[in-house]
């Protein structure tokens, strides 16, 4: 055979997923088909609240919402495979479905750590600069960084996945986890042939998005909270407060599993650790955010309400 098809004598993987008995199968399918019903409706009443009402057509609730439905787009590039994959006998996933995941799961999650950071940038706008914020943060302008965010969102990561789709998968191809994660499938291919570059080239590309946008997000809420702290109104300052916090809740939740899955060194304990920080920002982040942001904040309430209410 020639060296082009020995890149892909692999045609499909499997995914171990959590190995168990059935009966233990069946009930953690259960809870998680609870949890994603859950995060799509809990996301698509944020959508939908803040598309019928006019007084939430601010940039923050633009961005709110455009985030909501990310997280129904992020949800759905691993939650439904993982749910056959909890009923399956062979878990298995082809070849170009597992890389076609791969591209999308990290190219959303791309998109989020983007957005993350643009939410805090208005933040920092509204309470840091609130004379140029009207002009500054204008309705063209806002939906010119939702645009950004979702362009750049699929453009980073397609250079790894591209390098990873000429690797040679030679023989091994079980993934021990529930979804076609970079670490797994790069040290499948090392088992066929030294492979540093593309180790190299995805780790830096990796860090460099999370580190870059976590510290600038950390920067922003930091000049945030001092204004707050200054604020002379203390209604003003509580206000203040509270939206910053749900946004730094989220934030905390996100990039520390994040941080635990592709940041520390995965080894040992910590490889058994890697598929649950992976489960806690791929499936418990999406279905906390509806909570998090609507319980502490009183627009969002209100809308949800009518909304619910149907009034």
């Amino acid at each position: 055979t020639s060296a082009r098809n020995a890149s892909h004598t692999v045609s499909h993987f499997i995914l171990l997923g959590f190995p168990c008995r059935r009966e233990i199968q069946i009930f953690l399918f259960s809870i998680f088909f609870m949890i994603y019903i859950l995060t799509l409706l809990g996301n698509m009443a944020i959508v939908y609240a803040v598309y019928w009402d006019h007084r939430l057509h601010t940039p923050m609730y633009i961005l709110l919402a455009n985030f909501s439905f990310l997280e129904i787009c992020y949800v759905n590039s691993d939650v439904p495979n993982m749910l056959v994959n909890f009923l399956s006998t062979t878990k298995t996933i082809s070849f170009t479905r597992c890389l076609l995941q791969l591209y999308f799961f990290f190219s959303l999650g791309t998109t989020e750590c983007l957005f993350l950071s643009i939410m805090a940038y208005d933040r920092f706008l509204a309470i840091c600069r609130p004379l140029h914020y009207p002009t500054v943060m204008t309705t063209m302008f806002c939906g010119n960084l939702v645009i950004f965010c979702w362009v750049y969102g699929f453009l980073w990561f397609l250079i790894p996945v591209i390098l990873i789709t000429q690797l040679p998968f030679c023989g091994p191809n079980v993934i021990d986890d529930f979804l076609c994660d970079l670490g797994p499938l790069l040290a499948l291919a090392s088992v066929c042939v030294p492979i540093p570059g593309t180790v190299l080239i995805c780790g830096t590309m990796s860090s460099l998005l999370i580190f870059g946008t976590f510290f600038y997000i950390i920067g922003s809420y930091t000049l945030v909270l001092r204004a707050v702290i200054r604020m002379p109104s203390s209604a003003g300052s509580k206000k203040a407060f509270s939206t910053c916090s749900s946004h730094l809740a989220v934030v905390f939740l996100f990039y520390g599993s994040v941080m635990i899955t592709y940041v520390s060194p995965g080894s040992g304990q910590a490889k058994g650790m890697q598929k649950f920080t992976t489960l806690f920002y791929s499936v418990m982040t999406p279905f906390f955010n509806p909570m998090i942001y609507s319980l502490r904040n009183k627009e969002m309430k209100d809308a949800l309400k009518k909304v619910v209410g149907g009034s």
